[in-house]
């Protein structure tokens, strides 16, 4: 114990060694932030859907204009953002929906945060820091289901540095039986300085996702609690920055709404990448917003007064995707499952699946609160959440050919904001989806997804061109003899 303290303290010393001598602008603009959200903003058709036509248009949305939609309360306009937030998504992504895994590594963790089950203070939980055998059990079971791509996540500690995270990484892509595989190591951790990002990037990283929790200094601060490493402000805002200068390309946001006014934390997401892609020209690549739920001894997450309703949840997931048309807006299995189908809806495009979040958890099969960070929703297997979204008409994909030909960084965003990356993404989506047909999808879902891809391969020959549809016959029958991981 003593040697984490002593750890943790030398952490924090370093930290704000760092910060004196590199001090960044803040782009947080608290105050302006705060007259937005509460200024009285009277409903006027005509510039509610003018902002609703420049959005559909993939021109994304300022502060302000964000600020209005959020401040609306007539049903009638809401139909008609809901309709528009869809339309955004469809014309970058097209009609297809991401899957990935969550994988907690470790939950060894220093900080003492009031609304997480890990936090230092709790008795309750297990502090567990996955080796190579127990991850490489956890990764067969995944893969063995049909996962290609994970989101790892780690604690903050001693035992979950940089060397240690590549380390997981490595073991991941090592494990292989067959087709089984995956194919991308997305990673959410704590901030880092630029050596340590270098460390993870030669591992073979996706994104690097940190979630600044909340943008609201004062209780960012009081939530994180004083004297812990999470709770330096201003060490988390730019830790993606500081990704970014040290060459990982994609970066991912994302607030826990519940912590402060959801408003303000729409507004201060737009703010964060805003000010990522003005200086790197490269915003966010997505953008996450997991609701506050229940953890194990942990009374904050039901009791905060800014928990989010339903309602406002649909507002946040549709004001996003019209203000920022091309990052991927992620889902967790926080939510419902009925819930999570209506906002899929609203231009989702990435989404967990098949989702344990139990340190250990895959291989086990059993869900246990003592071993994690919350409590989720849906715990559906893989291939009931995939049934579902072929029923309703979207193709699962398990894509990660952008990581893997260099479509990155801006490479990656220049075919977002123009809206042309699905015309690459859409047959890869196909492609993948018929590998999961082929190795592990139930008969009843085999039948419903090889109906819906042929489907597809019209909508491709219309959409785009013979020579595609046909070049996309070809390599489906190539997979259907046995080829694996075609891609464009």
């Amino acid at each position: 114990m003593q040697a984490v303290v002593g750890w943790k303290q030398a952490k924090v010393e370093k930290i704000f060694r760092f910060l004196e001598n590199n001090r960044r602008r803040d782009f947080i603009d608290d105050a302006g932030i705060e007259s937005l959200i509460s200024k009285k903003f009277t409903y006027d058709k005509d510039r509610a859907f003018a902002i609703l036509s420049k959005a559909r248009e993939l021109k994304g949305l300022n502060q302000e204009e964000a600020a209005y939609l959020l401040a609306q309360d007539n049903p009638g306009f809401w139909e008609a953002a809901f309709d528009a937030a869809m339309a955004v998504k469809q014309g970058v992504y097209g009609n297809r929906i991401v899957l990935f895994a969550p994988v907690y590594m470790s939950a060894g963790c220093v900080n003492d945060c009031l609304y997480c089950a890990f936090r230092s203070s709790n008795s309750g939980v297990s502090r567990e820091i996955m080796n190579h055998d127990r991850i490489a059990s956890n990764i067969k079971a995944l893969t063995a289901a049909g996962h290609k791509r994970i989101l790892a996540v780690y604690a903050e500690g001693p035992g979950s540095d940089a060397d240690y995270i590549a380390e997981t990484m490595r073991t991941v892509y090592s494990v292989k039986n067959g087709h089984d595989e995956i194919r991308r190591v997305n990673v959410n951790a704590a901030p880092m300085f630029e050596e340590e990002y270098k460390t993870i990037k030669s591992a073979g990283i996706g994104t690097f996702q940190v979630f600044q929790e909340t943008y609201k200094r004062e209780f960012f601060e009081k939530v994180h609690g004083k004297g812990n490493i999470k709770s330096i402000y201003d060490w988390r805002l730019f830790a993606l920055h500081r990704a970014q200068e040290a060459g990982i390309s994609d970066v991912a946001i994302g607030a826990l709404f519940g912590l402060y006014n959801w408003k303000y934390e729409v507004l201060a997401l737009l703010a964060h990448s805003a000010d990522m892609d003005r200086e790197f020209g490269v915003g966010s690549h997505t953008i996450s917003f997991p609701r506050l739920e229940p953890a194990l001894n942990t009374p904050f997450a039901s009791n905060s007064p800014y928990r989010v309703s339903d309602g406002d949840m649909r507002r946040i997931v549709a004001v996003l995707r019209l203000a920022v048309p091309y990052t991927g807006l992620i889902l967790t299995a926080r939510e419902e499952p009925s819930f999570r189908r209506e906002l899929i809806k609203l231009g989702v495009s990435q989404t967990d699946a098949g989702t344990n979040i139990a340190i250990g958890g895959y291989s086990s099969g059993a869900a246990d609160n003592s071993r994690s960070q919350f409590e989720i929703s849906d715990t559906r297997s893989l291939d009931g959440f995939i049934e579902e979204l072929v029923d309703d008409g979207y193709i699962p994909s398990f894509c990660t050919a952008d990581y893997r030909c260099g479509r990155v960084g801006c490479d990656f965003m220049n075919l977002a904001k123009s809206g042309r990356i699905k015309k690459l993404c859409m047959p890869n989506a196909v492609l993948t989806f018929k590998e999961y047909l082929l190795d592990y999808a139930s008969p009843r879902v085999r039948q419903k997804g090889d109906a819906l891809l042929m489907k597809y391969v019209e909508d491709i020959k219309k959409s785009y061109s013979a020579d595609m549809a046909r070049q996309l016959e070809t390599d489906l029958e190539r997979t259907q003899a046995g080829k694996r991981d075609i891609y464009y």
